[in-house]
């Protein structure tokens, strides 16, 4: 199956997951990422602002203020395509997309964080991620092709169990995640 064919079909499946699925879902995910990632003080971490049919992330991003975590959200520039990750202290608006976005100016360089936590299409047990197909994410991490030692963020994926594939056949610019946590646990690559 094709990507845009693949899209569609997962998340039509995520969509028509129950509502009280979804929320025991998140609080699932939250309580794995607690046990796998011990989210501490002054950790530098980014998240996503749910939409409607991904995986919510309040249970996870009320847990990373409760420990003391440094929390940013990403902004897209539609002109060039990239994203900036800024502090979530800041007060957020809808962009062009849908997606609730920190309107602040203090930002972090994508390889300064410690853990970034990416909203998934889909994925696979070898970390090829399918998103949305925008290729914010892809764009911000690139550096990870760059070298084999250097100093960046884990990508940890969120979403549901029933979005794990066999295989994603990669494409060039595909940056792999570091693990993935669904509400059957976490996954690490």
């Amino acid at each position: 199956m094709i990507r845009p064919e693949l899209r569609r079909a997962l998340r039509a499946a995520r969509r028509a997951i129950p509502r009280h699925e979804r929320l025991h879902a998140a609080r699932l995910v939250a309580q794995h990422v607690d046990q796998a990632f011990h989210l501490h003080a002054g950790q530098r971490i980014a998240l996503y602002a749910s939409l409607p049919e991904e995986l919510d992330t309040t249970p996870l991003m009320n847990m990373a203020r409760a420990r003391g975590c440094d929390i940013y959200l990403p902004r897209i520039n539609r002109h060039t395509s990239t994203m900036r990750f800024i502090s979530a202290s800041e007060s957020v608006r809808r962009n062009h997309l849908g997606i609730d976005e920190p309107q602040g100016q203090r930002s972090i360089g994508a390889r300064w964080l410690d853990i970034v936590f990416l909203p998934l299409v889909g994925f696979d047990r070898l970390g090829m991620r399918l998103g949305m197909g925008g290729g914010y994410y892809d764009r911000a991490f690139a550096f990870r092709h760059l070298r084999k030692v250097w100093r960046g963020p884990q990508l940890v994926g969120l979403g549901f169990a029933l979005q794990q594939l066999p295989a994603i056949a990669p494409a060039e610019h595909d940056v792999r995640l570091d693990a993935s946590v669904t509400e059957a646990g976490c996954l690490f690559f």
